[in-house]
């Protein structure tokens, strides 16, 4: 639970940071290449418009968070534009208020961000490349970081003065630990044996015509760069296989495998070391005539290893230090070292496994090395490849042919697919979702779709089949299903509710269970989160209002199959700190602090909001 407050306290303008900055990976370059004569915005903040490209491409960025969670698609860009329209709010009012970043905090903030990093360092040719690929310029893309820090400057502001009292904090442990009594019953679904008339079922299915549609589909032409495809033009002769293999030598070499066994001699100050010693020489001369596990079983001070022989398992080099290790590796199989020091004590080592490492030759491995080189080749080309792919399909919008004879490749075509399914390159979430995107159905090329790491494409329109309505006699037994349970869902409700007034006039849940021959339930001190009832039903038990008066809480909680539960809530036990709860203390207070600070700090951008001059025009006209 602290976590997730944790978790819900922080980050707050992380995505609006990314749409702000623009991040090259966002690849919203096309922003370059469309007009804004004739078209009237979809919001304004201030002297700020926002089109409906804006909204666009806010959507695309906001709903990767969302993917596959079946969320309303309009739905999302609603929240895309109320999200554009907050950071715009909150932008204008931190530059009015005069906040600012300089440049040093900029570069360093840049330098840091991984998309501009080679091994783990800033390049500048990177950070240089990319930004050209997206149109933006040094300057720009400064401004922009300098914004998004200026807006996160002043949410940590609000959010870090925020604090939590030991009230608080015992507060939150009283209610998240609290402990909760109740009986209940199960209203279950009847079979429905009456067929739903004639008419039920056509009045149901004019309601819910759109329920009963054919999805809707639409098929794609695509252009697929792919490194593989790449790699394979790569012309590899044996002189330079040769030396890529011998650069890359250890990718076609099993290493030597060493197990290893050690007798212990532990020195705890300078005063036993001697005399750690002498048991070492003495063991080592002892092993001339027994077993070294029996020797190690008799006197080793590593008394975990000892019960097996002193086994060590295998020898990995860095694990131990470096006079141990060098010991270890100098060995032959069956030999043992003379006593070795290190901050342990002193150690008698023997090897009792070896396995030599064994370097692959050349001619045995010579296609994999060649796929290899091959591969390495084409990266340069591939992402440079991937540039020009970006820029020629954004300069070419109503065509993938010129993106096609510039790189040399085949413009294909996919069967129809629905926004759920598809196959060959639809079978690709990210390609569908590209495929039944607004700028796609209106006819442009889709920005590029990374396919994992080695794969790029841009998909247009081929074919587009709205939904259609399926005729009633085609769905009509699925109209007879869904009225039979809906009529049996009524029932059950109907029931649930006679029983609920009967419990809250007073009447006992053993009688009425009995007289309506439900089972009985019965469930002591149930914790939150930490019960095996149905969630709905436990989110219903923990939400409901305290008994009063000595009488308990009644209520219903419909179930994921339709049953109802109608429960009898009898008594609520406040819950006290654990010992693991204390422990977690500090943490507690500065997830919660967070938690009140996030909340203030909403307060903070709805009033600014209100205050703004915001105009949303929903249904945009060209002028």
């Amino acid at each position: 639970m602290l976590t997730k407050i944790r978790e819900k306290a922080q980050g707050a303008f992380a995505w609006g940071i990314l749409i702000l900055i623009c991040v090259p990976f966002a690849l919203w370059g096309i922003n370059n290449y469309l007009g804004t004569g004739t078209e009237a915005p979809i919001a304004s903040v201030g002297d700020k418009d926002f089109y409906q490209r804006d909204v666009n491409n806010a959507y695309e960025q906001y709903s990767q968070n969302f993917q596959g969670m079946g969320i309303d698609e309009q739905a999302l860009k609603a929240q895309a534009l109320q999200k554009l329209i907050k950071d715009e709010v909150l932008l204008q009012y931190v530059h009015s208020e005069g906040l600012v970043v300089t440049d040093d905090e900029a570069r360093d903030f840049i330098k840091s961000l991984p998309y501009f990093q080679v091994d783990g360092k800033f390049s500048d040719k990177q950070y240089k490349t990319l930004l050209g690929s997206q149109r933006i310029s040094s300057g720009e893309f400064v401004s922009r970081v300098k914004n998004a820090l200026i807006m996160e400057q002043f949410q940590h502001a609000i959010v870090d003065s925020s604090f939590a009292t030991q009230y608080d904090v015992e507060s939150f442990f009283k209610i998240q630990n609290q402990q909760r009594d109740v009986d209940y019953v199960v209203v279950p679904l009847q079979s429905m044996t009456e067929q739903p008339s004639p008419e039920e079922i056509s009045s149901y299915y004019q309601q819910r015509q759109d329920s009963y549609q054919t999805p809707e589909q639409v098929s794609v032409e695509y252009v697929d760069l792919s490194l593989e495809d790449i790699a394979k033009k790569v012309v590899a002769n044996d002189e330079k296989l040769k030396a890529f293999y011998e650069e890359q030598k250890d990718q076609f070499t099993t290493p030597e495998r060493r197990k290893i066994s050690h007798i212990l001699f532990s020195v705890n100050d300078k005063a036993t070391e001697k005399a750690a010693l002498e048991k070492a020489l003495k063991a080592k001369q002892e092993l001339e005539n027994k077993d070294f596990a029996v020797v190690a079983a008799e006197v080793s001070d590593d008394k975990l290893t000892a019960k097996k022989g002193g086994d060590l398992g295998l020898f990995n080099a860095g694990a131990m230090e470096k006079s141990f290790e060098d010991a270890a590796s100098a060995l032959k199989l069956g030999e043992v070292s003379n006593p070795v020091r290190s901050a342990f004590g002193y150690h008698l080592i023997k090897v009792t496994e070896l396995v030599p490492g064994n370097v692959k030759p050349f001619e045995s491995v010579k296609n994999d090395v060649a796929k290899a080189y091959q591969k390495a080749q084409a990266e340069n080309a591939f992402y440079e490849a991937g540039e020009k792919l970006t820029e020629l399909s954004y300069e070419n919008p109503d065509n993938l042919q010129p993106v096609a004879d510039a790189l040399g490749l085949t413009v294909k075509k996919s069967a129809l697919f629905t926004k759920e399914k598809g196959e060959g390159i639809a079978s690709d979430e990210k390609i569908r979702s590209a495929a039944f995107s607004e700028e796609v159905l209106q006819g442009n090329n889709s920005a590029p779709v990374e396919r994992g790491t080695e794969s790029l494409a841009v998909v247009r329109l081929l074919e587009h089949k709205a939904a259609a309505k399926k005729d009633l006699n085609d769905v009509k037994q699925e109209i007879i299903s869904a009225l039979s349970k809906q009529k049996a869902y009524q029932l059950a409700a109907e029931k649930a509710r006679e029983i609920k007034a009967r419990l809250q006039a007073g009447e006992s849940i053993q009688v009425v269970a009995a007289e309506n021959k439900l089972e009985l339930k019965t469930a002591k001190g149930l914790e939150r989160g930490k019960n095996k009832l149905p969630e709905q039903l436990s989110d219903a038990i923990f939400k409901s209002a305290k008994p009063v008066g000595g009488k308990p809480s009644i209520f219903i909680a419909v179930l994921p199959s339709g049953e109802q539960a109608v429960v009898s809530l009898s008594k609520v036990t406040a819950g006290v700190m654990s010992e693991s709860d204390k422990k977690q203390m500090d943490l507690a207070k500065k997830n919660i602090a967070n938690a009140f600070g996030q909340a203030e700090f909403n307060e903070v951008l709805n009033s600014l909001q209100a205050e703004a001059d915001v105009e949303v025009n929903t249904k945009p006209r060209a002028q």
